[in-house]
């Protein structure tokens, strides 16, 4: 049913179920794995330009750290791309180039509340994904649950 399972991850603790959920769907479908994080170009051309090739770099660090966090935590074979520019079309441009059968992806990154005015990653992928995108919700901490 599955033969190409991509998981988008920015390393952000939310994200962390949806690599595990995508994680298992592969094994269980015995797929190939695709990882992929994204460094959005509009945070790096937001910055002072005098900052921007040290924003790059540390956006670059995190993102090998993500693809590193998902290859660590499957005995699988992992394939990992990072890719800058618009997370939820680069996202979609990389589930086109590796015909993916799925598209497994948090509903809450970094951005947190921000997502409610701009429209989270998420949305804009599974409106745009040429595969079906399976969208995987952080669980409630306790720390929310207290808010």
């Amino acid at each position: 049913m599955f033969d190409t399972v991509v998981v988008a991850t920015d390393g952000s603790d939310s994200v962390n179920r949806a690599v595990d959920v995508a994680l298992d769907l592969a094994e269980k479908f015995d797929a190939e794995i695709h990882v992929l994080s994204v460094i959005d170009a509009s945070e790096v051309d937001a910055s002072p330009e005098q900052l921007r090739e040290e924003l790059r770099t540390a956006l670059e660090t995190t993102a090998d750290a993500a693809l590193a966090s998902v290859e660590d935590r499957t005995d699988g074979d992992v394939t990992s791309a990072a890719r800058e520019g618009r997370p939820a079309a680069e996202i979609c441009e990389y589930a086109r180039e590796v015909d993916a059968d799925v598209v497994a992806t948090g509903t809450r990154g970094r951005h947190g509340e921000n997502r409610l005015l701009l429209g989270s990653v998420a949305e804009r992928v599974v409106r745009r994904s040429p595969a079906p995108v399976l969208t995987v919700r952080q669980l409630e901490t306790a720390d929310d649950a207290a808010a």
